[in-house]
């Protein structure tokens, strides 16, 4: 059971991507996307320690997912997925 983010495996996500087989090319991109996805949210949060918020858990997720289907290293700040916005904005503390 995934209780904070950085209980999120490669292998966690690819379950969630419906990757049945994992090779090195796509454990090396889903490592990014995980990388990429908590950045993101450290950024637009303000926050540095996400375990303490475990609805993370489901922003990181949806993040991964938005990412792989897109297929880009990025999130579109213009077009976020609500349930993101949701989430984040709950806990944002750079008001900026």
């Amino acid at each position: 059971m995934i209780n904070k983010v950085s209980d999120i495996k490669i292998e966690d996500i690819a379950d969630y991507l419906r990757i049945a087989e994992l090779d090195d090319s796509i454990k090396k991109t889903i490592d990014t996307y995980l990388k990429v996805a908590k950045k993101y949210i450290k950024d637009e949060t303000g926050l540095e320690d996400l375990d303490k918020h475990e609805d993370f858990i489901i922003a990181i997720y949806v993040l991964c997912q938005d990412m792989y289907d897109n297929r880009t290293l990025y999130v579109d700040k213009s077009n976020t997925n609500k349930v993101i916005d949701t989430i984040l904005g709950r806990h944002r503390i750079n008001l900026l």
